[in-house]
């Protein structure tokens, strides 16, 4: 083992006439939980009194011990199964990560039920109620969970869901008749042996929807299965999860496969410990991370990279956080896009200051589809983008092209069987021999050495042509831009398809309140964008790196209207639909806002 805490790695590799390579893991899977509920026993017995699972209840934390956990499972597994609810659909949850949103999930699993976990926003925020009864239509639930009834009552209030039960952990301001989360945790006289006995591995146990960036989200089938092996393969990966049990302090929505999946199942089934942070890296909710920081830090720290760039931040003021946060951390792990460099070397740097070493920074590829780790970097590297080596008992094809990267395909016990109720796109998803066409790009690290890895080189979708017939890599350019405008721009979308230059739409990192169409003309920012482009063209190889204009647009990316994923991700087709009027405007010529290099 490397530093006690992740095990050796070889590539076996296949190569195919036509240059298709089959990548294997040498190493063969551990031992595998039949059920979620397998981990709950186990930890119940070994481990009874360490928490599981606690969030915020004032100054303190409101704390739930393994037994705990397992009793009120128990408990309200029998109750859903007393009314009858394992009958009439799954369970949709609506509001955000909780005690009770965990315990609630559980208990679906450990009686065969299902639950469907959606963001948030889309019951907060009136303009994306569209998708909520989109997903509610689709997955017809037979309950519906709010943490807090007054905060959902618009949307549990609308006429669409009056049908529907709602459960409750505060009725207070209810807008009509709801449960009372209590009367689940009071239990009822269902056989709950007999309800849990029968989940098998293939048992559904959620149904996740994807961001939906080319069309409606799909609902992802999630067997007891994906997960069980997923937390195998990571744990075969990384043996420090074994020796000793975990702990994090989490934000990431259980909606995502990251949050709910990876990291929540990584903390059940290795006996540790989830603090539920009830803050995020936004302006506002920052605060109540530091915090809750403060409190309690982990001995694994999972963030997306904006999360880790306030989080050093935070970590270069104050010493004494500083100190508890990198003590006694195993590593770090970043997912959702690349960790920049920067922020990469400052976390190495304070790290070294606090502990006379670097910590482990990691990375892996997945989807909401592969439960999701299917690469995993566990070794030492020297920088972010890395995605690593096949997990074992998954196999990765990678078909070239003429450009030096390969699609990834992947086939394994992690990945899902279809989506729910759409055999039309299941049968699109997975080609002749089974393997599920991921829509990604990667490339080696070394070509002369596979065990190095993998890393991912972007959306084939989203790359295109220009008029010349060059390829515009997007996931690369975006990357540069992104690094080059840190701290004015927040966000931007590449255009130039079919076109002969490139251009992008540039979306201030300070948001502003603007009418639609409106166009940033501050000529401080104008400045520092055109010098900033205008270094970029003077070293760019090419076309197909060279950007030649470009307009910074006042109105940020609208949720309501679907330029935003549930991730907090750009939708880029959807901004490119919505606003192709200022696409053909950073062509025009005659057009003074827009920025020329």
């Amino acid at each position: 083992m490397t530093d006690q805490i992740t095990a050796p790695h070889d590539v076996l590799t296949e190569q195919r006439e036509d240059g298709t390579l089959i990548l294997r893991s040498s190493h063969p899977m551990g031992y595998v939980a039949e059920t979620t509920g397998e981990w709950l026993h186990t930890w119940a017995r070994k481990t009874p009194d360490a928490v599981f699972i606690a969030e915020r209840d004032g100054p303190g934390w409101r704390e739930v011990t393994y037994a705990q956990a397992l009793a009120a499972v128990r408990k309200i597994g029998a109750w859903l199964v007393d009314k009858g609810y394992d009958k009439k659909g799954p369970v949709l949850v609506m509001s955000g990560n909780s005690v009770d949103h965990a315990l609630l999930v559980l208990a679906t699993q450990y009686v065969g039920m299902a639950s469907v976990p959606v963001a948030e926003q889309y019951s907060l925020i009136p303009g994306a109620h569209d998708r909520l009864l989109y997903i509610v239509e689709k997955t017809r639930p037979g309950l519906l969970f709010v943490d807090d009834a007054a905060r959902y009552k618009e949307a549990i209030g609308m006429e669409a869901l009056a049908g529907y039960d709602v459960l409750a952990s505060n009725t207070e301001g209810a807008p009509r008749d709801v449960i009372p989360f209590a009367q689940a945790l009071a239990g009822g006289e269902a056989d709950v042996d007999a309800a849990h006995a029968a989940v098998t591995p293939d048992t559904l146990a959620k149904i996740l929807f994807t961001s939906g960036s080319t069309s409606h989200p799909k609902g992802v089938i999630t067997t007891h299965k994906m997960m069980c092996v997923n937390q195998t393969q990571i744990a075969d990966a990384f043996p420090v999860l074994r020796a000793r049990a975990p702990k994090i302090l989490d934000w990431l929505p259980w909606n995502h496969v990251f949050g709910g999946s990876h990291n929540f199942n990584m903390m059940l089934a290795n006996g540790g410990a989830i603090y539920i942070d009830d803050g995020k890296p936004t302006d506002k909710l920052f605060p109540r991370t530091l915090e809750n920081m403060k409190m309690h830090t982990g001995s694994l720290a999972f963030n997306v990279p904006v999360g880790f760039a306030r989080q050093v931040e935070a970590l270069k003021a104050d010493p004494e956080l500083r100190k508890s946060f990198f003590t006694g951390l195993d590593f770090t792990f970043y997912a959702g896009a690349s960790l920049p460099q920067e922020i990469w070397q400052a976390l190495g740097e304070m790290a070294t200051e606090v502990t006379g070493k670097v910590p482990l920074m990691v990375s892996s590829w997945g989807m909401t589809e592969t439960a999701p780790a299917t690469l995993i970097v566990h070794e030492r590297v020297a920088r972010s983008g890395i995605i690593g080596v096949p997990v074992p008992g998954a196999e990765i094809k990678l078909i070239p092209d003429d450009d030096g990267r390969y699609e990834l395909r992947c086939k394994g016990p992690n990945i899902m069987p279809g989506y729910f109720e759409d055999a039309e796109k299941t049968g699109e998803s997975f080609d002749s021999e089974g393997f599920l066409i991921t829509g990604d790009a990667v490339k080696f690290v070394d070509p002369d050495d596979v065990d190095r890895g993998l890393s991912f080189d972007g959306r084939i979708s989203e790359d295109f042509k220009l008029t010349s017939g060059t390829w515009v890599r997007c996931a690369a350019l975006r990357g540069q831009v992104m690094t080059a405008l840190e701290g004015i721009i927040g966000d931007m979308v590449i255009t130039g398809q079919d076109r002969s230059e490139i251009g992008v739409m540039l979306f201030p990192a300070e948001p502003r309140n603007a009418a639609p169409g409106e166009i940033v003309t501050d000529a401080e920012m104008v400045q520092a964008v055109t010098e900033k482009l205008a270094e970029l063209a003077a070293n760019a190889t090419g076309s197909s790196t060279r950007i030649g204009r470009a307009l910074i647009v006042a109105e940020p990316p609208s949720l309501a209207d679907h330029e935003i994923t549930a991730k907090g991700n750009l939708n880029m087709r959807k901004v490119l639909a919505r606003r192709a009027d200022l696409v053909a405007r950073i062509y025009d010529d005659q057009d003074p806002d827009v920025i020329r290099v």
